[in-house]
């Protein structure tokens, strides 16, 4: 257990560390979630590998629980981005952070906008008009398409995570189906409610998410 909470530090500083530092000239979607992957998919897949040790998991299934952990840090990042820029706090905006929306932007962005919107997170520093101009460019229907599709991705490959992870017939690596899984919950009550919990998480973290950006996309809102 030493061992899982050092190296989540480790992972976690890395990633914060490339988050503080990014280049956000050349920022992309995959430089985005590496950093996320470290900073906030490391605490949440060292949580979850250690709760799998405790359970007397086997060390594939550790590994596995520990991927659907890194995959949930990475979707309550992005979580947490868009709760800033709904909420109107925008302190993303104000420190210069690059995000993984702020990094949709950048790609699905014509090449004629792409220097605009570069201009105008360098300014959101400091100025309340950059940081809505540069708010209505996040929420362009191009962008939150982008957006949505990645993040139904990510919930996609938590949620495959968690049936891997599922009770498993003794001696085999071919999980059970539904209803034998059912039939086997006097036998494993804590690893099943697990499964049903890590994907209602991941439901209702979804669907929250797309609510709160379809209601925060202003009227309008277009590449210009």
């Amino acid at each position: 257990m030493t061992a899982e909470i050092l190296d989540c530090a480790i992972t976690a500083a890395e990633g914060q560390l490339g988050d503080m530092r990014a280049d956000v000239d050349h920022a992309t979607r995959g430089s985005v979630v590496t950093a996320y992957r470290g900073k906030s998919g490391a605490p949440f897949g060292m949580i979850t590998a250690m709760a799998a040790a405790l359970a007397g998991a086997e060390a594939e299934r550790i590994e596995l629980w520990r991927e659907f952990g890194c995959t949930f840090g990475i979707l309550w990042q992005i979580f947490n981005d868009q709760e800033d820029i709904t909420s109107g706090r925008n302190e993303d905006l104000s420190n210069g952070t690059v995000t993984y929306l702020f990094a949709c932007a950048l790609e699905a962005a014509p090449l004629e906008s792409r220097e605009r919107i570069l201009d105008l997170h360098a300014d959101a520093r400091t100025s309340a008009a950059s940081r809505s101009a540069l708010t209505g460019l996040l929420l362009a229907p191009a962008v939150l398409r982008l957006y949505e599709e990645d993040i139904s991705t990510f919930r996609g490959e938590a949620s495959r995570s968690t049936r891997t992870t599922s009770v498993l017939r003794p001696g085999t690596t071919t999980t059970l189906p539904m209803a034998d899984r059912d039939r086997q919950s006097t036998q494993a009550p804590a690893c099943t409610a697990r499964v049903r919990y890590a994907n209602s998480c991941s439901t209702l973290l979804y669907r929250h998410r797309v609510a709160r950006l379809t209601a925060a996309t202003p009227p309008g809102a277009h590449w210009r």
